[in-house]
């Protein structure tokens, strides 16, 4: 399973999990911009059996090998798919010397709501030979788009999300509550998971948890059942610095208005880390501009935190309290809906095609804070739900069947090439750029440093200093990830509220 992201990996290890159980499966983090680190790992709370970091040309290499992998996850932004497809074919091509290499059945699909881009991300996807779909709804659109420009849509599959098929999270997956400090700017993470504590990073400090601390398990008696909110936050929706203070006003509100509920500002990722989509302004840096935020409290009523952690554990605990979902447009909405708790898609900023709350018209969540404010608890219709796949069966019984027949075919006689509806003959200004960013020439061979010189592993058995220029690489790439965030959190938007004045 090779992934590039936090949400990506959630999604391509249990896609993988689903489709071969009992499978030993390797995890390949694609070295790039949003590789993950092991606290956001940790948090997604699904473990594969091994799990390194790659670049393309490794990849290549693990991917073809003989007596390799039967199957390939692709769990990545739609540019790095294609490009795998055509690294891959060409791997694969065999030569006239020899016949082609063993080509494994490779598999690709969405994260979640696909709300924006769908044809150019379907066609990034175009020639695996399995594209999942995670809903009826999805299938209907994939197989249109794909019939439309004359590509097959042969590979296009039903299934439903692979998470939501088990509500449990992972023993030992963190869950921490933060309390931004006075005038550092920074946040302490105090875990109340059990099993683990969360990574220090950045100069932030871990607080071993005690025993039998675990605020997501209510018990009878000690104050834990109290009615839940979770908002889930999101990492680019909204955009604006405006729109998301006020979201962040407006739960605080809801806090103050019902003391007998606890709010719960589920966040994605830590100032520093990487998600999906660029998150450039932090909802934890957002929270010290509140009434009182420059305290220990950082300005939230005692009944409102901020929280990282398992979103599965924390939907758990606020079924168990009969509490209540809120978010944008967030995926959080169907693992909450599958769950069969209240879930509230806010319409406060408008239905829009930009905010991604578009995707639920007709599910009857749609909802504004006001409503929310006055008990509204929205009821999902279950006819969409159903048609989303957010509800029903297994879902992957089909998949597991055509992924068996694909490699028992592979085995016997070998599988035919991929073919990818992009081509230098259909996209010859399109193509090449994609396949360049990724360290592949235009007939997807591996070229220069980017196509992953940066290992040790790639340089000449016994060569002098191999192990002290792959060590050096490693360091500038480190360097240049944290020159990058910097730029992103806090460069830019000094820039833009500068040419705002």
């Amino acid at each position: 399973m090779l992934a590039d992201s936090d949400t990506r990996w959630k999604w391509g290890a249990s896609t993988a999990r689903r489709l071969a159980p009992g499978a030993v499966i390797d995890g390949l983090l694609l070295r790039g911009r949003a590789t993950p680190t092991p606290r956001q790992l940790a948090e997604v709370g699904v473990t594969v059996d091994v799990l390194r970091e790659v670049t393309t040309r490794e990849f290549l290499r693990a991917a073809t090998r003989p007596g390799g992998y039967d199957m390939i996850v692709l769990a990545c932004v739609g540019g790095a798919v294609q490009a795998m497809l055509h690294g891959l074919r060409r791997a694969t091509a065999g030569t006239e010397e020899g016949a082609p290499a063993h080509r494994p059945v490779v598999v690709t699909g969405y994260v979640g709501v696909v709300y924006e881009k769908l044809t150019d991300g379907l066609l990034l996807r175009h020639g695996a030979d399995l594209v999942l779909a995670n809903s009826a709804h999805d299938t209907d659109r994939f197989r249109a788009v794909y019939e439309g420009v004359g590509a097959s849509a042969d590979g296009v599959l039903e299934c439903t999300l692979p998470f939501l098929t088990d509500t449990r999270p992972a023993p030992g997956a963190p869950v921490a509550t933060v309390t931004p400090r006075a005038g550092d700017g920074r946040a302490t993470p105090t875990p109340r998971g059990r099993d683990e504590a969360v990574t220090p990073q950045d100069g932030d400090e871990a607080v071993t948890p005690q025993a039998g601390d675990d605020s997501l398990t209510p018990q009878a008696g000690d104050g834990r059942d109290t009615f839940t909110v979770v908002f889930a936050v999101q990492p680019s929706v909204p955009a604006s610095r405006e729109d998301r203070a006020y979201l962040l006003r407006r739960a605080v509100a809801h806090a103050l208005r019902h003391p007998e509920r606890e709010v719960l500002i589920k966040l994605r990722s830590k100032p520093g880390e990487h998600t999906t989509h660029i998150e450039e302004l932090p909802y934890q840096k957002l929270v010290r501009k509140l009434p009182g935020g420059d305290g220990t409290g950082g300005g939230l009523p005692a009944n409102c935190r901020l929280v990282y952690g398992n979103m599965g554990a924390l939907l758990d605990r606020v079924r168990r309290t009969g509490g209540l979902l809120v978010t944008v447009s967030s995926t959080a909405a169907l693992e909450s809906l599958h769950r069969h708790v209240p879930t509230a898609v806010l319409t406060d900023l408008g239905v829009r095609e930009g905010l991604g709350n578009h995707y639920f018209t007709g599910s009857g969540c749609l909802a504004s804070w006001d409503e929310l404010d006055d008990g509204l608890l929205p009821e999902a219709d279950p006819r969409w739900a159903l048609r989303q796949g957010v509800r029903g069966g297994d879902g992957y019984a089909a998949a597991r069947e055509r992924v068996a027949a694909l490699a028992a075919r592979s085995a016997r006689t070998g599988l035919p090439p991929l073919t990818p509806y992009y081509t230098a003959r259909t996209a010859p200004g399109y193509l090449p750029g994609i396949l360049r960013r990724y360290g592949l020439g235009p007939d997807g061979t591996p070229v220069g440093p980017a196509a992953g010189s940066g290992s040790a592993d790639d340089e000449e058995p016994g060569a002098v200093g191999a192990a002290g220029r792959g060590l050096l690489r490693r360091l500038v790439r480190e360097a240049a990830r944290g020159a990058y965030r910097h730029g992103v959190q806090r460069v830019a938007p000094l820039i833009r509220k500068a040419g705002e004045l």
